[in-house]
């Protein structure tokens, strides 16, 4: 299952939802990301590193990205059950669709995606990099139309409370 939507939609909150409920792993896109320039980039390595893996009956293995110092770190195993969660931009990108039981767009309002990455952990962080990320967002999104052929979409209208997500997302 993919999760979906524009930076600050509230993806993270409902994965951490979801995964609690179904007691499942979920692989955040945060951690595959090349960097702030890695959108793209992105999705042939959760293709690579967890949805193969996967379809062929394997647990994924992948690498997280170490944002302090600008590069992977070792490989690490992900055991899976029934249910793996993907979360993140990205997750719903066209070539990785047909690995997905279900995919899920979420979205808020742009003055509330707005507040809630404002009131981010690591919204001093981000910020100086939120214009050039969402810029990277309208070009995926032109490109892979994950709303369109999502199966459930969310729309997220809660008040930003901060704090839930991480880098990129």
């Amino acid at each position: 299952m993919a999760i979906e939507g524009r930076s600050g939609a509230g993806k993270t909150v409902l994965a951490k939802r979801v995964a609690d409920v179904l007691g499942c792993p979920v692989v955040h896109m945060d951690d595959l990301y090349p960097g702030w320039e890695g959108l793209a980039a992105s999705v042939p390595l959760v293709r690579e590193w967890v949805l193969e893996p996967l379809s062929r009956g394997r647990d994924p293995r992948l690498r997280r990205y170490d944002w302090e110092h600008g590069r992977y770190a070792g490989w690490e195993h992900i055991p899976v059950g029934a249910t793996l969660l993907i979360e993140g931009c990205g997750s719903g990108a066209r070539e990785l669709r047909a690995f997905l039981s279900l995919l899920v767009w979420v979205e808020a309002p742009d003055p509330i995606r707005q507040q809630r990455l404002a009131k981010r952990w690591d919204a001093e962080v981000y910020a100086p990099h939120r214009s050039m990320w969402a810029a990277q967002e309208e070009a995926f999104y032109a490109e892979h139309h994950p709303r369109a052929h999502a199966d459930l979409v969310i729309g997220n209208t809660a008040a930003a409370t901060g704090g839930a997500s991480g880098m990129g997302t």
